[in-house]
């Protein structure tokens, strides 16, 4: 696979044969501009989705007609997941910036998986992560614990990628992470104001430096390990 975002979301040491069998499967689709959607509420399930480039959100919409924002999803994770019980998304992915994403056609990829080794696991520990994450905001935290988890959370995703650990562009807006949060938006700008003053960060619109991250993750520690 020519993609080099292949160990994050695919086992690490495919090689060979193995490796040439699941690019095969792979099929590009994108761009996806800001607002467009990958998929909606409802869609049959054929597919799992890996972001290639940019980034998206999840979401649901209630019977009142507000949103509730599931997570982000950032390049090298995987979106359609939430479909393989029910047969049809439960949730809709909306691209945040422009994107692509990388198709894995389900069916053939489920075969596959059950011929190479850790390809199964992978899936399983991703679907495991996404569980983890829900359950982990389900606690009863601070509004700061929860900017601090979600921007070590972020920091390390980054790094992951290869990029800064302590500056990046968020993509989402305050009101997206709000939601994500179960915060009110003016919450999260009155906490990101607070953690600018106090030196933890610096904030330039969509751009944030993490100016203290060990500070950042002593105030999540309760949280255990973000990683969102």
């Amino acid at each position: 696979m020519t993609c080099s975002l292949q160990e994050l979301c695919l086992p690490r040491g495919l090689y060979g044969h193995d490796l040439e069998r699941l690019d095969a499967l792979v099929e590009r689709q994108g761009p996806h501009h800001e607002g467009d959607h990958l998929f909606r509420i409802g869609d049959k399930f054929g597919a799992i989705y890996a972001v290639r480039a940019g980034s998206y959100k999840s979401y649901t919409v209630d019977s009142e007609g507000r949103e509730h924002v599931l997570g982000f999803h950032l390049p090298g994770e995987l979106l359609g997941l939430d479909a393989i019980y029910p047969g049809h998304h439960v949730c809709n992915a909306l691209a945040l910036d422009t994107a692509t994403v990388c198709i894995l056609p389900y069916t053939q990829l489920s075969t596959l998986a059950s011929q190479i080794s850790g390809l199964f696991t992978q899936i399983m520990r991703l679907m495991s992560k996404d569980i983890s994450d829900t359950a982990t905001l389900a606690g009863d935290f601070t509004a700061e614990e929860r900017l601090a988890a979600f921007l070590v959370g972020l920091s390390e995703r980054f790094r992951l990628r290869g990029y800064s650990p302590n500056e990046f562009n968020l993509a989402m807006s305050r009101r997206d992470i709000a939601n994500y949060l179960r915060l009110a938006t003016e919450t999260v700008s009155r906490v990101f104001a607070r953690f600018e003053k106090d030196g933890l960060i610096a904030v330039d619109r969509r751009d944030v430096r993490l100016l203290n991250l060990p500070r950042l993750r002593t105030l999540c520690e309760s949280m255990g390990n973000p990683q969102h």
